[in-house]
């Protein structure tokens, strides 16, 4: 099976282009990757033969695109990379939307998986850290636009310790204060506590890929189906679907 590794950073990006316009429009032809890379049409022809050839794509002349299996997998790859980046540089360094989307297309084709897991684990310490949250990541954002000095360190600190003790209270007065995650709504997040079903979830991004669930992941609900099933989750960088009955056995902490 040809890899997104074994791609060059371009015929990533085509790649990347293809996945990204199925999921909006369904039906990919060439001109659509022409004017969304901004490149020719004689250039979007020769990837496109370079992808046929390499088995990623389903390709013929005045037909639409499609990607095989194995494009599916590595296009996944390469825009969860591009992800990642992007929300870490907009979510824990404070950077504009543009500029982080600009800068993650760059360094998207080289950056190994295990510093790109680093980047999620760190975003996730970030988050349920008591000395982090949103309060620390925007605290960072000032202290890069205006200097800040260390005057509010003892304040950040006490309510840092202050937050301690009131999930000390919480959890004292509940014997769980945990949630199941059929029970988050679209943009909230919350941290994985248990997983009784030890539910494991297959990406259609990634065709076969299984992510497990695991306790101490950051998950955030993006949508859920009108029926209820099934809710559309991101943990770990990755876009999963999980049924009603699994979801209803992993138990989450709500993260405010």
């Amino acid at each position: 099976m040809t890899t997104a590794g074994a791609l060059t950073a371009s015929l990533e990006d085509y790649l990347e282009a293809i996945f990204l316009i199925i999921a909006e429009k369904q039906a990919v032809r060439p001109k659509d990757i022409a004017r969304r890379l901004k490149v020719s049409n004689s250039s979007v022809t020769g990837a496109l033969r370079s992808l046929a050839e390499k088995g990623l794509i389903n390709y013929a002349p005045y037909d639409v695109i499609s990607l095989t299996p194995a494009g599916k997998a590595a296009a996944s790859d390469v825009a969860r990379r591009h992800e990642v980046l992007r929300d870490f540089f907009v979510n824990v360094l404070a950077i504009n939307e543009h500029e982080a989307d600009e800068a993650a297309w760059k360094m998207e084709h080289s950056i190994p998986k295990s510093i790109l897991d680093r980047f999620i684990q760190f975003a996730e310490f970030a988050e349920v850290c008591p000395r982090g949250g949103t309060h620390w990541i925007s605290g960072f954002g000032y202290y890069c636009d205006r200097g800040d000095t260390q005057e509010n360190c003892e304040k950040c600190i006490s309510v840092a310790l202050e937050e301690v003790k009131q999930r000390k209270r919480r959890r004292n007065l509940k014997q769980t204060a945990t949630i199941k995650l059929n029970d988050l709504k679209p943009g909230q997040k919350g941290k994985v506590v248990k997983n009784a079903t030890q539910a494991e979830t297959t990406s259609p991004g990634t065709v076969g890929t299984v992510i497990g669930v695991t306790p101490g992941s950051v998950v955030e609900v993006e949508r859920v189906a009108p029926l209820g099933s099934p809710i559309d989750i991101k943990i770990k960088g990755y876009h999963l679907s999980v049924g009603k009955d699994q979801a209803d056995g992993i138990e989450i902490e709500l993260l405010q």
